[in-house]
């Protein structure tokens, strides 16, 4: 199956405005992080491979496990953190040491695609802010250049 990022980063942008809602996927109506990428996973590959368990907001402070960049692992190709490119995924630690616990899309060389507590579905910058706590970067199977 061939994927094009085209097909990733146009399904992405369609869910810009879909309000915040921890542990929601429903484009326009909520998601977090995590079900933007599961939403953008069912249109551009196909049913979800596995069932998100229920998480509590602070899941990765509270286990300390990499359980988010496991799944990438198992699911999507990783990608070497200075070759990122349109429609890859990108995992983001809030803090140096503690587990990644954040997701975006790559609609750009220079903006992304995520949902943030608080916040509607946004594309914004790849700014310093985020470089420096980035943590793993994956690419969805079968994309092609």
């Amino acid at each position: 199956m061939k994927i094009a990022r085209t097909l990733i980063v146009s399904e992405a942008r369609s869910w810009i405005g879909t309000p915040y809602r921890h542990q929601a996927s429903l484009k326009g109506v909520g998601c977090d992080c995590l079900g933007l990428v599961r939403g953008v996973w069912r249109a551009a590959v196909g049913q979800e491979p596995e069932r998100a368990p229920p998480y509590a907001r602070d899941w990765a402070e509270a286990g300390g496990a990499e359980t988010l960049a496991q799944a990438g692992f198992r699911y999507f190709e990783p990608v070497a953190l200075d070759a990122f490119a349109p429609g890859d995924v990108l995992l983001f630690r809030w803090r140096e040491r503690y587990p990644a616990k954040h997701a975006a899309i790559v609609s750009d060389g220079a903006h992304m695609i995520h949902a943030h507590d608080g916040a509607a579905v946004a594309e914004v910058a790849i700014a310093p802010w985020w470089r420096r706590r980035l943590a793993f970067a994956f690419r969805f199977p079968g994309v092609t250049d």
